[in-house]
């Protein structure tokens, strides 16, 4: 079975900074891209990033130069840096994996497995 489960979230002020945490029970995680999106209230799941088994790295607009996604495959964990945090950034980040390679990156339906999500709140 494939869970993921994120961590790291929190309040924080605008500009500051978090870093999120996806540890992922798939095995061998290393074959897996992983993504991150996330979702405000009232507005559906949107992509913040992404990662391959490759380790190429691909961002939302929004967050390039401010968001940065890494892996690291001996502790089965992608994680997420995010500094200069704005308000509008404030949603549940959810932790994705894709199987295969079928389906752009940036497509929630690309993703077959889900964490439970974390809460980013940033205050103004």
């Amino acid at each position: 079975q494939v869970q993921l489960v994120e961590s790291g979230g929190g309040m924080v002020q605008a500009g500051g900074s978090l870093r999120l945490a996806c540890a992922a029970s798939a095995w061998p995680f290393s074959s897996f891209a992983m993504g991150w999106f996330r979702q405000a209230p009232g507005k559906e799941r949107e992509f913040v990033a992404a990662i391959t088994r490759g380790a190429s790295t691909y961002y939302e607009d929004s967050v390039k130069g401010r968001f940065t996604i890494s892996r690291d495959n001996a502790k089965n964990t992608v994680y997420l840096q995010m500094n200069s945090l704005k308000p509008e950034d404030t949603a549940v980040y959810y932790c994705a994996l894709r199987w295969g390679q079928a389906g752009a990156l940036s497509e929630k339906s690309a993703y077959l497995n889900w964490g439970p999500g974390t809460q980013v709140t940033v205050s103004s």
